[in-house]
């Protein structure tokens, strides 16, 4: 038996080519051309879904308030969410807002406001905060407890003084003192849940007195 030639090459390829093209004529190369075109789009958005989603969980989390330790402006069940990349960009400043792991309780996770900041002297008189002997408005309060007192007390080097919104029911810097910087989780960004506590978590720019 001798081997095929050149011409017997050619036309054995135009036979193939007749077969597929009578079962697959034109426009029904046309809907597996847009089928595996449409496959690849789904193929590369889950991709780019998984990428963006381990970005942002690297750099994002949430969070749900427990208690009532930030009222009137944080409530029980509310949901937000934390940077965690802030801080690693600039320290913390009088006013944010934190989630942190608390030095008595590291297994837990508290929400507090920054108050003092390091190398400043804190003191707490008649309820109101006092920082290097001035007074700080702090018009996010709901109620100044008169009776309240502490220190004055001096912030360590890369520690914060923290404390509640809810000065009558919060356990904060004044039952188990200092936070080291390294506790800090991420500041509190966003709120989403429930919807109409939806937006930036403000930032509260304090006037001494």
């Amino acid at each position: 038996m001798g081997l095929p030639n050149r011409e017997d090459g050619n036309i054995i390829t135009l036979k193939r080519r007749f077969i597929l093209n009578e079962e697959l004529p034109d426009e029904e190369w046309d809907r597996w051309a847009d089928a595996k075109s449409f496959l690849r789009e789904i193929v590369e958005t889950i991709v780019l879904t998984l990428i963006i989603y381990g970005l942002v969980s690297l750099g994002f989390r949430n969070f749900r308030v427990i208690q009532t330790s930030m009222e009137p402006n944080f409530h029980d069940g509310q949901y937000l969410v934390v940077n965690k990349l802030t801080y690693r960009l600039h320290p913390p400043e009088r006013g944010d807002v934190i989630i942190f792991h608390p030095p008595t309780n590291p297994e837990k996770e508290y929400i507090k406001r920054v108050i003092g900041l390091p190398d400043e002297t804190v003191e707490i008189r008649e309820g109101y905060v006092y920082v290097d002997g001035r007074r700080l408005e702090e018009s996010y309060i709901a109620q100044v407890n008169r009776h309240g007192s502490w220190g004055p007390s001096v912030v360590g080097q890369d520690e914060y003084f923290v404390l509640g919104d809810n000065r009558n029911n919060s356990s904060d810097s004044r039952t188990w003192g200092m936070l080291p910087r390294e506790n800090i989780v991420g500041k509190a960004w966003l709120s989403y849940w429930p919807p109409q506590e939806w937006g930036l978590v403000p930032h509260y720019t304090f006037v001494s007195g």
